[in-house]
């Protein structure tokens, strides 16, 4: 898995469908075939990021994983 923000293959997982890429601090959610990209606030409350990536960006690197917006 990499990350579609930083292509890093430094992800964790911290969760049962929830991941963190150690190279640019996001968190990602997998809920079936969506994935949802969050950046985390220094007050720890997540912001959606999906806006910024197309399904077509994510499809490129997950096949089998769609942009949830």
């Amino acid at each position: 898995m990499k990350c579609p923000n930083c292509n890093s293959k430094d992800i964790g997982k911290i969760g049962s469908h929830q991941f963190y890429c150690w190279g640019c601090f996001i968190e990602l959610t997998v809920n079936g075939e969506k994935m949802s990209v969050y950046q985390v606030e220094e007050d720890g409350t997540l912001s959606s990021l999906d806006d910024l990536f197309s399904g077509e960006e994510i499809a490129q690197d997950y096949p089998h994983i769609h942009a949830s917006s």
